[in-house]
Order: C-alpha cells, then sequence, then structure tokens
C-alpha cells in the first residue's frame, strides 16, 4: 500500500482571516482521499497542531506567512486539493479587489473618503489593532476594535484619547455590539426599543437583549465597551462614556450596565456617574452578590411595567445523574461561565477553571494540552471551562464558530466515563455557527450512548436568528439535552440533578 502523500508550504504576503481560513480548511477536509488539512496562519499555536498532524514545516514560520497542510491518500488526491486551497484563496483576492479600483489600507484613508458620520470597525492582529484605532480617532469616527491581544496600556492610551475627541472605542476584544439597530459581529436579530445596553461582556448582552426580546422589549443601542473596561488597569473609561452617549439619546429610556464580575472601585465610580444622569440606569454587573443576569432582565423588565414572561426551554430524556456526579460546565461564552460559576459556588463549593474565581481555582497551564487540542479535563471535581479565552482562540476562530475543541472535550469527558451533569452554551445571531447542533447533537449522541451523562444546554438567541431558536432547541431536545433560554435558569437546573446524585 502507497504511503499517504502530503504537501506542507509556507506563503509570504497572503493574509485571510482566521474565520475564513477555518471555512477553506473545513471545505478542503469533505474532498474525497483529503485525510487532514490545516490553512491558517502559521502561528505558534498553528504550527504546533500542524506537527500534532504530522505535517510541521521544514523551514521555520512566522506568523505573517500562510501555512498550508495537506495529508491525502494519493499524488492525484493531493493535487487536487492543494489546486481547491488556491482556488479558494484567489477567489478571495479577486472579491476584495473588485471591490474598489484602488484597495483602501487604512482605516483613516477609508474614512477620508466618506462624507458623514461612520463607525470604523478593526479587526486585524493585535499588534496592528492599535494602529488602525488611533488612525479613526484622529478622523473624528468612533471605532469598535475587534481584536485581542491590545496591551492594556494601549487600550487605556485610546480610549483617554477617544473621550478627549468626543468618541467611542468598543474594545479591544468587543465581540458584540448594535447601533441603531445595526448589528456588529455576534450579535442576535432583536426588535428595536428603549432599553439601551452598556456591556462589558459579549455573551451577556446576548444573553440580556435576547431576554429583552423573548420579553417584546426591544433595545435601542447595545455598546460594547471590551470585557477590561471595569478592570483597575481601564478603569471604566468607555463605560462612563457610553453612559454619557445613551443619557443624551432620545430613543434610550432605560439602561442597563452588563458585566462579568468588575473592580470594586471602579463599580463604585461608576455606580456615582449613573446615579447622576437623567436616565435610569440598572446594574447586571456579575458578582457574588448579584449572580444572576436574567433576574436582572426581571426587575427591568418590573421597572418599565412589563409582565416577566415565561422564559422558554425544552425538556430532553429523564436521565438521572450518577452517584457522585460533578459539574462539567463547557461554555463558550466567558461571562456565561462567569455567571455558571457563580451560581454553582455556594451549592457545590470550589469550581475549578482556566478562569477561576479564586486564582487558586485556575486548572493551570499545565492542564492545556500544547498541541493546542480541548483542554484535559481530568482534574477532579467541579469544572468550569471557557473555550473562548484568549488563550484558547490564538491563531483559531472563536468556539462559537469553530466548536472543534469544545467537541473535543465532550468526547474526552465520554471516554474516561467520569460521572457528571454536562452544561453547555449554545449561542446563536449572526457572526454564529450557522447551524450549531449539526455538529453537537451527533457528539452528545455519542457521549450519552457510552453512559448515563444528564445534558443542559443554554441556548442564546432568538426565533428571528438565523439559526432560529425553536429549531435548535428541538434538535437539541430530540439528542435528549433539557434546554433553556436563560443560562441561569439552565445552571439551577443542572445543579437539581447534581443535589439527585448525592
Amino acid at each position: 500500500m502507497n504511503a499517504p502523500s502530503r504537501h506542507v508550504s509556507l506563503r509570504s504576503g497572503v493574509y485571510a482571516d482566521s474565520v475564513r481560513l477555518m471555512q477553506v480548511s473545513r471545505d478542503i477536509g469533505t474532498r474525497d482521499g483529503v485525510t487532514a488539512v490545516l490553512v491558517a496562519m502559521a502561528t505558534p499555536l498553528n504550527v504546533e497542531l500542524a506537527q500534532g498532524m504530522g505535517l510541521a514545516p521544514e523551514e521555520p514560520a512566522t506568523p505573517e506567512q500562510l501555512l498550508v497542510a495537506i495529508r491525502a491518500d494519493d499524488d492525484d488526491a493531493l493535487a487536487a486539493a492543494v489546486a481547491a486551497v488556491d482556488t479558494a484563496l484567489a477567489e478571495r483576492q479577486r472579491s476584495t479587489a473588485s471591490a474598489q479600483t484602488v484597495p483602501v489600507r487604512t482605516v483613516g484613508a477609508g474614512l477620508d473618503a466618506l462624507d458623514g458620520p461612520a463607525l470604523a470597525i478593526v479587526s486585524v492582529p493585535g499588534q496592528y489593532a492599535v494602529a488602525e484605532a488611533a488612525d479613526a480617532i484622529a478622523a473624528g469616527q468612533s471605532v469598535l476594535v475587534f481584536s485581542d491581544g491590545v496591551p492594556v496600556e494601549h487600550e487605556v492610551a485610546l480610549k483617554r484619547a477617544a473621550h478627549d475627541a468626543g468618541v467611542l472605542v468598543m474594545g479591544p476584544d468587543c465581540g458584540t455590539a448594535i447601533v441603531s439597530g445595526l448589528a456588529l459581529g455576534f450579535a442576535n436579530v432583536v426588535r428595536p426599543g428603549p432599553v439601551g445596553l452598556v456591556a462589558a461582556s459579549g455573551t451577556g448582552a446576548q444573553q440580556v437583549s435576547c431576554l429583552l426580546d423573548i420579553a417584546r422589549v426591544g433595545v435601542s443601542h447595545v455598546l460594547g465597551v471590551g470585557g477590561r473596561d471595569l478592570s483597575e488597569a481601564v478603569g471604566g473609561l468607555a463605560t462612563l462614556d457610553a453612559l454619557a452617549m445613551l443619557d443624551d439619546d432620545p430613543a434610550t429610556e432605560r439602561v442597563l450596565l452588563v458585566s462579568k464580575p468588575p473592580a470594586p472601585s471602579v463599580a463604585a465610580r461608576v455606580a456615582e456617574v449613573a446615579a447622576g444622569l437623567s436616565t435610569p440606569v440598572r446594574s447586571a454587573a456579575l458578582s457574588a452578590e448579584s449572580p444572576d443576569l436574567t433576574a436582572a432582565v426581571e426587575a427591568l423588565l418590573g421597572d418599565l411595567g412589563v409582565a416577566v414572561p415565561a422564559w422558554p426551554s425544552r425538556s430532553g430524556s429523564e436521565v438521572q445523574a450518577a452517584p457522585g456526579a460533578v459539574l462539567k460546565g463547557f461554555y463558550s461564552g466567558g461571562t456565561l461561565a462567569d455567571e455558571a460559576m457563580l451560581l454553582a459556588a455556594p451549592v457545590l463549593g470550589d469550581v475549578r477553571s482556566n478562569t477561576p474565581l479564586r486564582p487558586d481555582l485556575d486548572l493551570g497551564t499545565d492542564r492545556f494540552d500544547s498541541s493546542g487540542s480541548a483542554p484535559n479535563l481530568a482534574a477532579s471535581g467541579h469544572v468550569v471551562v471557557d473555550f473562548g479565552d484568549d488563550a484558547l482562540t490564538v491563531g483559531r476562530a472563536h468556539p462559537m464558530i469553530d466548536p472543534t475543541l469544545r467537541l473535543e472535550a465532550i468526547s474526552n469527558l465520554a471516554a474516561r466515563r467520569e460521572p457528571a451533569v454536562l452544561l453547555l452554551d449554545v449561542v446563536l445571531g449572526y457572526g454564529a455557527d450557522p447551524d450549531p447542533t449539526h455538529a453537537l447533537v451527533p457528539t452528545l449522541t455519542a457521549a450519552r450512548r457510552a453512559g448515563p451523562l444528564p445534558v443542559v444546554v443554554a441556548l442564546i438567541g432568538t426565533e428571528a436568528d438565523p439559526q432560529g431558536w425553536s429549531r435548535q432547541a428541538d434538535a437539541l431536545a430530540a439528542a435528549g439535552a433539557h434546554v433553556f433560554a436563560s443560562n441561569a435558569q439552565a445552571t439551577r437546573f443542572a445543579l437539581d440533578l447534581l443535589g439527585g446524585a448525592r
């Protein structure tokens, strides 16, 4: 039998974003005769992934190069796969070139060509994002920095410059925003309405805006400010500017501040400023005292005189947790993971995580496989993993787009036959996987076939989302999962299942 054919090359002067390259890798991987493929920027993590596949480049690689690594059954299949990669990349270059006769190379140049107000969106590797964001601020425009990996001192400098210029910096690492009805990044299809959100949290903003939509109360704007904005280092600079902007907006009647646990001194400063605004501001900042985003939404509905609806859910299989079962929370949303841990800790005690509530509960870097594969969850006890953490998204798409690591972790959990209740989030909307259950349901089915494994899912989305909340919920329930529109309700249900196992 002939040995498999392989192709490994590094290409300079070629760049495509990780989402596009992931799509190319997926498409090539479905071709007949192709057994392994990785088309990605040659970051250290992606080079390690290629090494783990037996497709390491022979020469030193740099993150500015494109890595094309393919293994196939024979030379003909390999040649066809390489040609398909070339075609896919060439099509992207042609579509980009046809968009304008002379391509604009910087944000500043693009803004100079516009007559009226604009919002710049920066989504380049973190080391290049600051210059582009600074260009937008210098042009007098607000900017959404989708990029992560921006040093905190640069974030502070950008936000101070934006404040002086009377504009807003959303980010860095701002994954969700809705500005005047326009959804940006990971956002859901929600109705317009009187509530403005200031969010130092992406999935937290999605949870809140989706619950408001279910209650038939829409949003005016969702202004993401980046997950570090309410830290001591940043001091809430963008949060304070966003609050002032919403206070001046006639379409905004109420403001809800959504955040992971903030620095206490910064939270106090923001609360002091908010109390002086003419628009009422309610906090949905997570903490040990206020661990529940759904409760914050319900309180806001009370402020508006709107009845709290029954939050949608679906019942799955009546599988009992095995004696001694522990909680395994595999999340794509960091804020939702934090909320789950805050609710679980008083009931279960210590919950270990890669983003823990206490430093001593950190899983540790030794718990992550250096090849970039799924985290090693052999740690005893209760564990919640945020697969969207920056350390797990270097050189690869966010888990809301590419679920590979989380699916692998579910399979590993099932293979160990560890008694557990599995708690997941599935986030719908623009930018997310167009059909998340397509890959998730077979993995859950196989895992539950290996042994009793209750599965609870927080499904964040709306009926109007491209994926459709009910369509996804029905598929998950048919696979045996219990499904909730509220992450807090999902977590409490998982805790109830664990209580029955003790």
